[in-house]
């Protein structure tokens, strides 16, 4: 049995009936947003009348139209989640307070992951005034968090994780699987692609190199879903595109690169008629697994696969095991034997989910 802090739980359970407007914290990767649906739905559940906004980062906003449970985005890049090296910047932060303490929130719930801190969000949100604020950490941060959960289990799914967090706060789920909305404009604008029949949707992607299953590799996949009569879209940033025009060229005429072509919505769209997906362990994969396409995950070394796995469709989790792992690096100092993947098994592990639904 674990040893709790004597500070720790003394909130209480946590009473939203009367809340007026609630505060949910996530300024993290659009994937990690994805993730907190169903706590954000759960949220939802214990009050229906109240304002629910989520504090997130720029990428994560992007999925907030597709979340019915939130009504508005508080958009910022808050400092204590960037890894760049950026200069702190004072001013920036006193103007995050002050956006906070005029929308005069009842309750502030900060989820996060096992390896971040709450305190930091805890600081800026007891700066604004906001009298209830929630949150787990096994680290002393004084008066800070007014409910402070200290013993979450390690190596649970970040859904999961979310959710033990409001049930310490007495706030039962409401659901324990991603979901996103897909907006009836975005359906219209990427109908010309759906109804032209069968389509792999692969995703090369990713936010840091360690995470990309090899290019070349992956236009061998283009071409062996290509080969089995799939049109292949190629989707990615503007950025990205020298990436996706360079596996798209593996399908030949079936290949079709979409980077910089689609916003959130849209390739959420595109995803929930995908006849199957092939994705890095990105916002992709949480993306298409949101809106239950049938999704393969090329899974990295850098995360356990535990925490953040598909769990709502039919998903396929490709990886190779390695004692780095987990390694959280942004670059591989070495071979990225976790992604040592031949294009047969990727291919043949899509191929394989797409009969399974041919089936169903």
């Amino acid at each position: 049995m674990g040893r709790h802090h004597p500070a720790a739980g003394s909130g209480g359970p946590l009473d939203l009936a009367d809340a007026r407007r609630i505060l949910a914290v996530r300024p993290d990767n659009l994937g990690d947003v994805v993730l907190l649906t169903p706590a954000l739905r759960a949220l939802r559940a214990a009050a229906p009348a109240a304002e629910l906004d989520l504090l997130t980062s720029p990428a994560g906003a992007a999925a907030v139209p597709l979340i019915d449970d939130v009504d508005e985005a508080i958009v910022a890049r808050v400092c204590w989640q960037d890894a760049g090296g950026r200069a702190v910047e004072p001013g920036e932060q006193d103007r995050l307070v002050g956006a906070l303490a005029a929308r005069r929130y009842d309750a502030a719930v900060i989820f996060t992951s096992f390896s971040q801190s709450p305190w930091p969000a805890a600081f800026v949100c007891a700066l604004a005034g906001i009298p209830v604020r929630v949150g787990a950490s096994r680290e002393f941060g004084g008066s800070l968090l007014t409910h402070w959960v200290d013993d979450l289990p390690g190596g649970v799914h970040q859904v999961d994780r979310a959710l033990l967090l409001l049930r310490h706060a007495g706030l039962p789920a409401a659901g324990s699987h991603p979901r996103l909305t897909v907006p009836t404009q975005a359906r219209t604008r990427v109908r010309p692609l759906v109804e032209a029949g069968p389509y792999a949707v692969l995703l090369p992607g990713a936010s840091c190199s360690s995470r990309r299953y090899d290019p070349d590799r992956f236009a061998q996949v283009a071409g062996l879903l290509a080969g089995e009569g799939l049109r292949v879209l190629v989707a990615g940033t503007r950025e990205e595109a020298p990436l996706v025009d360079r596996v798209r060229a593996g399908a030949g005429p079936a290949g079709r690169g979409l980077a910089g072509a689609l916003d959130v919505p849209g390739l959420v769209a595109l995803l929930s008629g995908a006849a199957v997906a092939v994705s890095n362990n990105s916002a992709g994969a949480h993306l298409a697994d949101a809106v239950r396409a049938p999704v393969v995950t090329l899974f990295a070394g850098t995360e356990r696969e535990a925490e953040y796995r598909p769990r709502a469709g039919r998903a396929v989790v490709l990886r190779r095991a390695t004692p780095c792992s987990p390694c959280r690096a942004f670059t591989c100092p070495f071979e990225q034997e976790c992604l040592d993947l031949t294009p047969v098994e990727v291919a043949t592990a899509a191929l394989g989910l797409c009969a399974r639904g041919r089936a169903a």
